[in-house]
Parts: C-alpha cells; structure tokens; sequence
C-alpha cells in the first residue's frame, strides 16, 4: 500500500506537471517571433463508431477533435471523444521519438464526467498508459501498460496491451491482445489475457477540390475474446 501510495502521488505531480509546462510552452509559443521554436496543429475526425482496441466506447458517432504541439523529437498534445449520447473522453499525452522508429510516450486518461483533480485509488479519474512504440514503412509494434489503479475511470492497474500491424500495397492488417478494461468479464468479476482486436483497414483520400481534400478509413475489427464484428469508416478533417 505504501508503494501503491507514492506511485499515485509521483504521477499527479507528474500530471501536474505536464499540464503546466505544456500550457507555459503554448503560450510563450503563441507569442514568440522566433521561427522554429515549434508548430501547432488541430483537426478532428468523424467516425460511426468509437472502437478502441477491439472495445466499443459510446454508442453511434463520435466526433474526435485534436490539439497538438511538436517541436523536435517531442509532441503533446490533447485528444477527445464525443458522442450524441453522452460519451465524454479527454485524453492528454506526450510521446518521444528516437532514432530508427523507436518511440516511448504516456497517456492521461480522463472521463469528463468525474473530478478532475481526484487521483484516489476509490474514486480516481484518471488512467496514466506508459506506450513503447517501434513503426517502419511497413510495420508497426506498440506495448502498452496502465500503472495506477483508479475506480472513478474503471483502472485496475497493471492492464496491458500489444498489438501489431503491417501495411501492405491496398490494405493493412492488425492483431491486438490485451487484459484489463479490454477482457473484462462482468459476470465473473475476472480478467483474462486474449486476442481481442482483428482488424483490416483501408485507407484513400476524396478530392473534393485542388487545394482541399477529404481522407476516409474504412475498418473491419472482429473482438475474438467478445465475440463481435464492427464495421467502421471514419473522416479526418
């Protein structure tokens, strides 16, 4: 327990943190006259459905806006999901990239419906995810790892999660395995690690003029440890 403890406290003053030092860097981005010093970008993404990792969050479409700052190696940024039935998710992260494809970042994740500032084990509202993360021209690898647990935002603490994919010429393919939130059996109370996120997707730009155009994913995910199907199509704006 005391370990438990002072991990909660490490990462809230390591959320605290974060918040602060990417609020000072935007700001004095915004206002500096010095090029190179970073870029910003915004966007946002419609989808049919929100899957996440074999998952469905929400019911019917989610709009997915997007903040993000990069400068060098280093991006952060703030991600969210929205449905007309009330699903809410802000989610703050931080990645690193490295030599040869190699990346490591973390995830904050917050439901809008809880307190922000409650990091308890009883009733916490947030999720931290350690992300290791290896991408070429064609493939991709990524190890995901939850450290806290937090009941406010349904955390039980040490979930993992791996999942592979690799692009070819017209489609690509992913596998995903994980434990935790993705496997979770409410009957029995248990948790098991299995496949839960099989995937193909198919991507392709519309051109609706010269200088605008429109990209369009289209994704079929079968869940194996849930027994469902989902058929998916998202825009990116």
């Amino acid at each position: 327990m005391r370990y438990f403890n002072t991990l909660v406290k490490v990462l809230a003053r390591l959320h605290f943190a974060f918040m602060l030092a990417f609020t000072i860097t935007t700001c004095s981005s915004l206002f500096s006259q010095e090029a190179g010093s970073g870029s910003f970008d915004a966007g946002a993404d419609l989808y049919s459905s929100f899957i996440w990792r074999g998952t469905k969050n929400g019911s019917g479409p989610a709009v997915q806006p997007v903040i993000e700052y990069t400068r060098g190696c280093f991006t952060a940024g703030a991600w969210g999901s929205f449905d007309l039935r009330g699903y809410e998710e802000v989610d703050l992260y931080a990645t690193w990239m490295f030599p040869g494809g190699f990346s490591i970042g973390i995830i904050d994740y917050y439901s809008p419906d809880l307190r922000y500032f409650d990091y308890s084990r009883e009733s916490g509202s947030h999720a931290f995810e350690i992300n290791l993360g290896f991408s070429s021209d064609k493939l991709s690898l990524e190890a995901d790892y939850v450290l806290n647990e937090a009941a406010g935002i349904g955390s039980s603490g040490g979930d993992l999660y791996f999942q592979a994919g690799y692009s070819f010429s017209l489609f690509s393919l992913f596998l995903g395995a994980g434990n935790g939130w993705l496997t979770w059996d409410q009957e029995t109370d248990e948790s098991k690690f299995s496949i839960c996120n099989l995937g193909l997707e198919i991507s392709k730009v519309i051109v609706i003029t010269d200088a605008f155009e429109i990209p369009v994913t289209g994704q079929l995910i079968l869940n194996p440890d849930r027994e469902c199907l989902f058929l998916v199509v998202g825009f990116t704006f």
